[in-house]
């Protein structure tokens, strides 16, 4: 075969191939707790799939109200397992395809080294503690969790004058973390994630204190018919994701 038939054959070939998987962009819905978990959670998605995924973060509340207004998420990874939910049943969500991806742990933080803390929220009602923050319970899950806790303790009435909210879990540990707050319920992940020194008390909320926080993921119509929402989700479900999501501070459930 002479060189010009060859290239010609070469050319033919190469035209019958199929070209590169081109990645899809991928929208998830992140409630504000698992923001900072999501963030590595991404990187190995993206390189092992070619898909590119952007984070939108807020409470579980306000994602919804979003959802509900259009907005053209395809996954959301809420900090409730009601929301996803109630997303089904309005015909927002893909019946069936939620599941928990993670448990929520909520600690009592103050960057005080305050030893009225150590023993748990009763220390609050001391006079040094004058602003305690959580996060709005009508719109962020560990918000409820914080309020049915005080209440458990018999403390939510008579810290009522003393509370600040957050919208969301995030504003409620910047508010610790600034001062702006004398002590806050946080998320336990948030404590891990923290760049700031371990300074202060921080007080583990014990579990039977308050409803477990069983934080779903769901397929958002808007994603019914990506692949890249379809993988993220099967990702989410794996053991190296399971693995980084109880590194960050989470329970996962049993497999």
């Amino acid at each position: 075969m002479n060189a010009n038939k060859f290239a010609f054959c070469l050319v033919l070939i190469l035209l019958g191939l199929p070209g590169p998987v081109r990645g899809e962009e991928l929208r998830v819905a992140v409630a504000a707790n698992f923001l900072e978990t999501a963030e590595a959670l991404i990187p190995p998605f993206e390189s092992s799939t070619g898909h590119r995924v952007t984070l939108i973060s807020g409470s579980t509340g306000q994602l919804y109200a979003q959802v509900e207004r259009g907005a053209p998420f395809e996954v959301l990874l809420a900090a409730d397992q009601v929301t996803p939910a109630r997303l089904e049943e309005a015909g927002l969500a893909v019946k069936g395809s939620r599941f928990i991806y993670a448990i929520g742990e909520l600690t009592l933080w103050s960057r005080h080294p305050e030893a009225a803390l150590l023993d748990g929220p009763d220390g609050l009602l001391d006079d040094r503690f004058q602003h305690i923050a959580l996060a709005n319970p009508r719109l962020a899950p560990y918000g409820a969790a914080a309020q049915r806790t005080l209440e458990r303790l018999g403390l939510w009435s008579r810290l009522k004058a003393k509370l600040v909210f957050g919208q969301n879990i995030a504003q409620t540990f910047s508010l610790v973390a600034s001062g702006a707050a004398d002590a806050g319920f946080i998320a336990q992940a948030q404590w891990v994630h923290s760049e700031l020194p371990r300074v202060g008390t921080s007080w583990p909320v014990p579990a039977d204190l308050h409803p477990p926080i069983l934080q779903a993921a769901t397929l958002l119509q808007a994603g019914r018919s990506k692949e890249s929402a379809r993988t993220f989700l099967r990702y989410l479900k794996g053991e190296s994701a399971r693995a980084l999501i109880r590194k960050s501070g989470y329970e996962t459930p049993q497999s």
